[in-house]
């Protein structure tokens, strides 16, 4: 399967509008790479370039080591599945998948056969008779699916394709997504704005902003080690706490009301570093928090008062104010609390990030 690159690739359209600003990326053979981010940070039009719908204005992009910038789509060797699942409606589900080999000018028997094998890897075999409207959502993105894998393109481009699914047909299908992907081996390219989609299906993670690359890495990469307060605020659900403030000594004061939390006891080197910056903040996740006092070294004991709760199931976030700086702590469903008292809880030390206030980088 081919390698992927993006080398100083830009997308600039007629209005001026700067899209994509000198993207260097490298997909890997066989690799599974998400591109993820808010509304208009780029990673659609980046997913549509390499697929040759739209042109581009700057750069080379190279599959397998060859320059496709002005190759067809058809050219590419690419197959595509969109967020919508653009199926022929008058058509039954063996027809679907058959139409492009069909173009192809593919014979009878050959087209049997690759039908059998995708419906039966995607669990679509009884459905062949059927029409899509007689499918629900996931039957439909599986026969989309369908449609792409049988062409046994070396690069599968997938647009948000479980968007238009609920939330449990979304959860089955990320696996089943995995799965086919283990099965094919072939360099997969995948947008979402999810980033649990992200975070549970991809072997790296793109996070894009205003067009930029803000960081790459495996979910774990990103969730430990986030490069900016932006992949620290995007990835974790609910996104982790940030107070704002200063470094005096061994104490964080912060901003908004002067509130100060005393750091004991954390490495001396780092902590001059961030007394350095003259604003900086402090982030925390909620699920590394831990519930009451500890007397451990290296713990961070804090007291919020708790304001609202959200009950999960297996988890229980609970939200409230340390001051007047609002945090949430992600804990076990039968813990106990009350509305408007205290609630203490503790962070260790190397769970606990710094920001630089203006560059918004890490204080490493």
């Amino acid at each position: 399967m081919p390698e992927i690159k993006f080398e100083k690739v830009n997308k600039i359209y007629e209005n001026g509008y700067h899209a994509v600003h000198d993207l260097d990326l490298t997909i890997k053979n066989n690799e599974f790479v998400i591109l993820v981010g808010p509304s208009g940070c780029g990673k659609s039009t980046t997913l549509r370039m390499l697929a040759g719908l739209e042109s581009i204005s700057g750069g080379e992009l190279k599959i397998d080591n060859k320059v496709v910038n002005a190759l067809k789509p058809k050219d590419r060797g690419i197959a595509m599945v969109f967020q919508s699942y653009a199926l022929y409606p008058t058509m039954t589900v063996y027809d679907n998948l058959a139409f492009g080999l069909r173009l192809a000018g593919v014979d009878e028997d050959t087209i049997e056969k690759r039908v059998e094998e995708i419906s039966k890897i995607l669990g679509i075999k009884d459905y062949l008779p059927r029409k899509p409207k007689a499918l629900s959502g996931g039957q439909q993105q599986r026969v989309a699916l369908g449609r792409a894998l049988i062409r046994k393109a070396n690069v599968f481009l997938m647009d948000e394709p479980l968007s238009n699914l609920d939330a449990l047909q979304r959860v089955n299908m990320r696996s089943e997504i995995r799965r086919i992907h283990n099965i094919t081996g072939a360099t997969t390219v995948y947008v979402t704005h999810d980033q649990i989609e992200a975070m549970t299906m991809a072997d790296r993670i793109v996070v894009m902003k205003d067009g930029y690359i803000q960081q790459i890495g495996t979910p774990k990469e990103l969730y430990f080690h986030p490069t900016n307060l932006f992949v620290a605020g995007f990835i974790g659900d609910p996104q982790m706490n940030f107070i704002k403030g200063h470094v005096t000594g061994d104490t964080f004061v912060a901003s908004k009301d002067g509130a100060k939390i005393k750091l004991p006891g954390y490495d001396h080197a780092l902590l001059s570093r961030v007394a350095k910056h003259k604003e900086v903040i402090m982030g925390f996740r909620p699920e590394s928090c831990g519930l009451g006092k500890s007397k451990n070294k290296g713990i961070l004991n804090l007291t919020m008062i708790v304001e609202v709760s959200e009950m999960l199931g297996d988890t229980l976030n609970i939200y409230g104010k340390i001051g007047e700086n609002e945090v949430v702590f992600r804990t076990n469903p039968f813990t106990k609390y009350e509305v408007n008292k205290p609630l203490d809880f503790y962070v260790p030390y190397d769970r606990i990030l710094f920001f630089d206030t203006k560059s918004e980088n890490i204080i490493e």
